[in-house]
């Protein structure tokens, strides 16, 4: 479902990329639709995934770090790099080549695919008590207290 929900996000962009006002309406409208796809299937996934696999014991810390990792940090690198990338995609007379700058997030997104693709290794739930549990001589040299 992940890998489901990256793919939109690469097909969204190059919909934006080489959709127009014209010819490739469509295309713009198809982006737009995406939207959900890409939220449900990559963020709302994700904090499934990640609720699952981290239990009962870690899950709200688990889940503080994800969001902190896609709508903090995530955002704020799309953010500085997005601003660099539509000043350096600027034409004369005040337009923008939309191509370029839509095809970059594009190919950013088809490498975080194609990453999670060959090195994700699913994990299914979190440990039992039991398998969690680590005995005190193992876990730390030092007394408690």
């Amino acid at each position: 479902m992940l890998a489901i929900g990256m793919a939109a996000w690469v097909l969204r962009y190059l919909f934006f990329a080489y959709g127009n006002g014209t010819s490739n309406y469509w295309m713009l409208l198809a982006g737009i639709v995406l939207h959900g796809v890409c939220y449900d299937f990559f963020f709302v996934t994700g904090q499934i995934y990640t609720d699952n696999l981290a239990g009962e014991r870690f899950k709200s810390s688990a889940q503080g770090f994800i969001t902190l990792a896609t709508y903090g940090v995530g955002m704020l690198i799309g953010t500085l790099l997005s601003g660099n990338i539509f000043d350096r995609y600027a034409l004369a007379g005040g337009t923008h080549d939309w191509r370029m700058i839509w095809l970059i997030p594009a190919g950013i997104a088809a490498v975080v695919l194609g990453l999670f693709l060959l090195l994700f290794q699913e994990r299914v739930g979190a440990p039992t008590p039991a398998e969690a549990t680590v005995p005190y001589s193992e876990a730390s040299a030092v007394a408690p207290g």
